[in-house]
């Protein structure tokens, strides 16, 4: 197995909102505001190359919204999903699975693309895997995350065929990879936790957006339960430092991957490498 970066650009977003109730004293330390209090985010996705699928974890922004939609977010940088495929010699058309973490537009976005007036799946040989509690509450929103999930880039998966839900009571995904599962920052969010190279990597998603979240207060305002989240997370985080698990982080602008360790103000940052360094 192999796991690879793609590295797809990068965004922004209000400062407040990623942190929630953290004050901007504290949460400008780690990750800078600009002058509209905007911090940059990354879209970094997970390839992971087995020998019998080539899976491809989350999609980021994508580009068929319109110039008003993309306003709002600033994306910028030179990398693409496409470019960055083309780095490791692939094209998106020998991705055989695509998983979705979640169906917020910044994961799922490059999932669908414009094909003149149709929206077609983006990768047309692959899967695509949610799970059926996320799938119902991305089509049914609530009026908290209505603005995150976009028709656009859900229904076309379903309308072609190509979508599949992994069950919660049964998420080996395969041999070395299962789905784990939070519901604080929405419902049913997954995320793969992979045995690679004799550790074990959980790609974090927006369990953990940056190494900036990692004290257990610093809970994103678009979370949907956030004292849920609060608790997640701490479960989470004695697991990662008890088994020295590698977490691989899909927004933060810096680093691609962390580990936690404990300390007198509880479980902090321990050290961040580039996933090839595993």
């Amino acid at each position: 197995m192999k796991l690879h970066t793609i590295d797809t650009g990068f965004f922004k977003l209000d400062g407040g909102a990623m942190f929630g109730v953290v004050p901007k004293s504290l949460w400008e330390r780690t990750n800078p505001a600009d002058e509209r209090n905007l911090c940059t985010w990354a879209t970094r996705l997970l390839l992971i190359e087995d020998g019998k699928r080539l899976t491809l974890v989350d999609t980021g922004i994508g580009d068929k919204q319109d110039e008003k939609f993309f306003r709002h977010y600033y994306r910028h940088g030179e990398d693409t999903l496409d470019k960055s495929l083309a780095k490791l010699g692939f094209h998106r058309d020998d991705i055989t699975d695509v998983i979705l973490t979640h169906l917020h537009f910044d994961h799922c976005g490059g999932a669908v693309v414009r094909e003149g007036e149709r929206l077609i799946p983006a990768f047309k040989n692959a899967t695509f895997w949610s799970n059926e509690a996320h799938w119902e509450s991305a089509i049914n929103p609530n009026p908290r995350e209505k603005a995150s999930f976009l028709k656009e880039n859900i229904l076309p998966l379903q309308e072609s065929g190509q979508l599949q839900f992994i069950d919660p009571k049964a998420p080996q995904y395969d041999t070395d990879i299962q789905m784990r599962f939070a519901y604080g920052h929405t419902e049913s969010m997954m995320f793969p936790q992979i045995s690679y190279q004799g550790k074990t990597v959980l790609y974090m998603a927006d369990l953990l957006p940056s190494v900036g979240h990692i004290p257990i207060a610093y809970v994103m305002g678009y979370d949907i339960r956030p004292l849920v989240t609060m608790q997640e997370r701490q479960d989470y985080w004695g697991e990662i430092v008890e088994g020295e698990y590698v977490m691989m982080l899909e927004h933060d602008p810096v680093n691609e991957c962390a580990t936690l360790q404990y300390t007198e103000k509880g479980i902090r940052l321990k050290d961040t490498f580039p996933l090839q360094d595993i």
